[in-house]
């Protein structure tokens, strides 16, 4: 039988992903009282039991008994029943935002603002994190992309990293994305905007790849970066780091970033110690202005 418990920070998407688990064929219980979880684990691994996927979503309702968890954790690992923990992770402003939308209270804030919740939250489900398997950072996944990451781990067994990499390019004329990790500018490079004929097309346009590319400053501008790149990426692995958005930026967010962070992405495909996305901030705003 594989055994996962759901868990993670109140916001993040856990109901979400619970249902998104019994679509894949997982028997799944929510909120289950930490005293009967020992019992069910045992009654769902008895030979009469037909339960092959079983998920347990557990979270902050269950109050103090959260604490019994990780005694009942130990138990199973004695035992040598195999548990695996999925966490649901996301940044505090992101989960801020959700709880203003949805016009809820947070569980912990008691009368306060819903950071205070949220870091009581967090130190309570501290132990949780550290014994995690998988932790997935929903701060910036859509519903179709935490599902493909769920189906990596839970449909496909494929081996799972914790860290995301976005590679993001955007127009510094728009402002800086605010979860940039990492910010390179390549107005330095010269302006297809200004050459006859390039202005209304970008940077997935191979004519547009070809006139940015054609300069050697570009690729050493790549090669540079790469490399940092990929000796930045085991470090913060190593540091339990669970999202990085490398961005790249020139002047409208529709050439030369565009061009230079499609070279980047194809660069750091080839890899398997972490998931990679790409994201074009505003590549198409220049038209919606006219």
């Amino acid at each position: 039988m594989r055994f996962v418990i759901l868990t993670g920070v109140s916001g993040a998407g856990k109901s979400t992903a619970l249902k998104m688990m019994e679509d894949m064929g997982y028997y799944c219980v929510d909120n289950l009282p930490i005293p009967l979880v020992e019992r069910f684990i045992e009654l769902s691994d008895s030979a009469d039991a037909e339960l092959q996927k079983v998920a347990v979503g557990i979270d902050i309702r269950s109050g103090q008994n959260l604490d019994e968890l990780q005694g009942v954790l130990e138990r199973m690992k004695d035992e040598g029943r195999k548990c695996e923990i999925l966490f649901l992770e996301s940044e505090d402003a992101v989960l801020v935002k959700r709880y203003k939308e949805t016009r809820r209270s947070h569980p912990l804030a008691n009368g306060e603002r819903v950071d205070k919740g949220i870091i009581r939250e967090r130190e309570k489900l501290g132990f949780l994190k550290e014994n995690a398997d998988y932790i997935i950072d929903t701060s910036r996944l859509l519903t179709r992309e935490l599902k493909a990451e769920l189906e990596k781990i839970f449909v496909n067994r494929l081996t799972y990293k914790n860290l995301f990499v976005t590679v993001l390019s955007f127009g510094f004329k728009y402002g800086i994305p605010a979860d940039s990790d990492l910010v390179f500018d390549v107005r330095f490079l010269p302006n297809p905007y200004y050459v006859e004929g390039l202005r209304s097309k970008n940077g997935n346009d191979k004519e547009i790849q070809d006139y940015v590319l054609q300069f050697p400053e570009a690729h050493e501008f790549l090669n540079k970066l790469e490399d940092m790149v990929k000796f930045l990426i085991p470090n913060y692995i190593v540091e339990g780091k669970n999202q990085l958005v490398i961005s790249i930026g020139c002047t409208g967010g529709k050439h030369r970033s565009v061009t230079l962070a499609n070279e980047l992405y194809r660069r750091l495909s080839n890899n398997t110690d972490y998931g990679l996305k790409i994201e074009h901030r505003d590549i198409g705003k220049d038209a919606l202005r006219k």
